[in-house]
């Protein structure tokens, strides 16, 4: 389970290195085997594998005909790249998907369950700051009874 935020500075190769308290877990769960891609939110998706094949599953069973599904197996599908991880933990990130996501020095990974978000550090506050401010978010009106259930 990943979770927490950690901001981190990309080495001067764009290469990220995972904090070492994920490290073990990433080991075990995948061997280090890591798919990176796009998010439609404007950061990066960082995947275990086996994490990454369920949702690929899912996204290749989408309607060929439709549009939106179509664009959706392009982007996610078509920017997937593989990734390891070297003996200090390190994975570059390429150069589409850094400027993808705007990705100069300063990164944010954001712990998210099974996967990580990389943001482009000044991006990350920006939206993080706007969905705090939000007035919407305060309406749990519209949620599923899943997420009315929750006390935050």
């Amino acid at each position: 389970m990943f979770r927490g935020v950690t901001a981190i500075n990309l080495d001067e190769k764009w290469r990220l290195a995972i904090p070492t308290r994920y490290r073990a877990e990433l080991k075990e769960c995948c061997e280090y085997q890591l798919i990176l891609t796009v998010s439609l939110d404007k950061c990066l998706l960082l995947y275990p594998l086996p994490e990454w094949e369920e949702i690929e599953k899912k996204l290749v069973k989408l309607p060929a005909l439709n549009k939106q599904a179509k664009r959706l197996q392009r982007l996610l599908i078509g920017h997937a790249t593989e990734c390891e991880m070297d003996n200090q933990g390190r994975f570059l990130i390429s150069e589409p998907l850094r400027k993808f996501a705007g990705i100069e020095k300063r990164a944010m990974l954001i712990g998210q369950g099974n996967k990580f978000e990389i943001w482009d550090e000044e991006s990350w506050n920006t939206s993080r700051d706007e969905w705090v401010s939000d007035e919407t978010l305060n309406d749990i009106s519209d949620l599923s009874p899943e997420l009315e259930s929750l006390s935050f």
